[in-house]
């Protein structure tokens, strides 16, 4: 206690270096937390957007599907037992309260016509309900009024893109033509049932039937599906979630002795995984520069006050104060400049990440609008701002200290 009150009282003799100090630090916590925390936002904002209205949190495929995935092959569709063995597992992991919805969905390329001109589409055959549950955002890019069911029998939701360029609205009837994989050509006709919002990258241009139109359309004679989209119950146990389904449906092997099943998260089905990547290395980076403004700075004082104070550490040297008494004072100073700025960085996070949220600033994100920013201040992020404050504080003071310790009464004492 006798080292910290003197520690204190050596700083507060400098009090405009320490104030400076204090208020560097203060303001290098504070940058590194409103930046972790709105990005980190803007990152789960844009995680959210494409798990919930498009891809889910994981989704299981039959064995070489994603590879061949941008032209949809009917070959690769999942067989009704292989659906079956899937949809137990899932039954499973759903008592436990580990997954929360999952949607079978039938992938397709079709051509489109409005009678008039003819273009390609990309199609899913979903059960509106189990799609519902698993991509809870999918109404919300409906534009205008929004229909009382996703989809029925016999009507269709459009992509934005392809209602434009073909000059289609709500309404309207279109014809569907596809082929199946033994090669016939098997037509259907349809209404609009709503336009759905582009998104950006893969899955913007997909429009959506019920599954039972896709397999009449495709003269599907079994229940065959493309894909298994996964709800997650808590998306932080994705990987959790993701081993459990790999050491169970992953290890089942089909006729020829080689693996059934894939499973995949969102990060390996979508590009903007990389955009999540480069968010999390900008973070990196700006902690980075925190560690490198505290050490610098605390470094810069107690050089400073070991140069200042020779005559003071000389004179503790000859009244009998040991060498590690006088590393441990030096040391206490910068562990206490680090402390401070650490406090008063967090106080005032806090407050920004509240009135940042109080003002509702909205972005846009592809072709979504009216976002809504929501920063969160997490313990892990306060946790680690906390600790590589104090660590570059204790390394930046520790070679000042040695010098102070390792100093010569006599030497000391004729310094002017």
């Amino acid at each position: 206690m006798k080292l910290l009150m003197i520690a204190m009282r050596n700083l507060w003799r400098y009090q405009r270096r320490t104030l400076l100090t204090t208020a560097l630090i203060t303001l290098g916590v504070m940058a590194m937390l409103l930046f972790t925390s709105t990005a980190g936002s803007f990152k789960q904002m844009m995680i959210g957007q494409i798990t919930d209205s498009m891809i889910g949190h994981i989704q299981i495929h039959k064995k070489g599907y994603v590879s061949s995935i941008d032209s949809l092959p009917l070959t690769m569709n999942m067989k009704p037992k292989m659906v079956e063995k899937a949809e137990a597992e899932l039954n499973t992991l759903n008592e436990q309260g580990k997954i929360e919805a999952w949607s079978p969905r039938l992938k397709f390329g079709a051509m489109f016509s409005n009678f008039n001109e003819t273009t390609n589409l990309r199609l899913n055959g979903i059960l509106p309900e189990k799609e519902l549950q698993t991509c809870p955002e999918l109404p919300s890019r409906i534009i205008g009024d929004k229909p009382e069911n996703l989809v029925e029998p016999g009507s269709i939701l459009l992509p934005e893109l392809i209602a434009k360029g073909m000059k289609v609205k709500v309404g309207d009837a279109i014809v569907l033509v596809a082929t199946n994989r033994d090669g016939s050509v098997n037509g259907m006709n349809f209404t609009v049932h709503g336009i759905l919002e582009g998104l950006s990258g893969p899955g913007g241009r997909d429009g959506y039937i019920h599954l039972e139109d896709a397999q009449a359309l495709l003269r599907l004679e079994s229940t065959e599906i493309s894909e298994i989209a996964i709800r997650l119950a808590a998306p932080q146990n994705e990987k959790l979630v993701m081993k459990a389904l790999k050491s169970t449906l992953g290890s089942l092997t089909n006729q020829q002795g080689k693996p059934a099943f894939e499973i995949h998260d969102w990060e390996k089905l979508s590009p903007f995984s990389n955009i999540a990547n480069m968010i999390d290395l900008m973070t990196l980076f700006i902690k980075i520069m925190l560690a490198a403004i505290v050490l610098i700075s605390v470094m810069n004082v107690m050089i400073m006050a070991v140069y200042e104070r020779i005559r003071e550490i000389g004179t503790l040297a000859a009244m009998g104060t040991p060498p590690n008494r006088i590393l441990q004072l030096f040391l206490t100073e910068g562990v206490l400049l680090g402390l401070v700025g650490v406090a008063f960085g967090l106080m005032l996070s806090a407050i920004s990440i509240y009135l940042l949220n109080q003002a509702q600033i909205s972005f846009s994100f592809g072709r979504q609008t009216g976002l809504i920013l929501e920063p969160v201040l997490l313990w892990k992020d306060v946790i680690f701002a906390s600790v590589i404050v104090l660590s570059a504080a204790v390394l930046a003071s520790l070679q000042p200290a040695w010098k102070a310790s390792r100093l010569n009464p006599v030497d000391a004492l004729r310094q002017v």
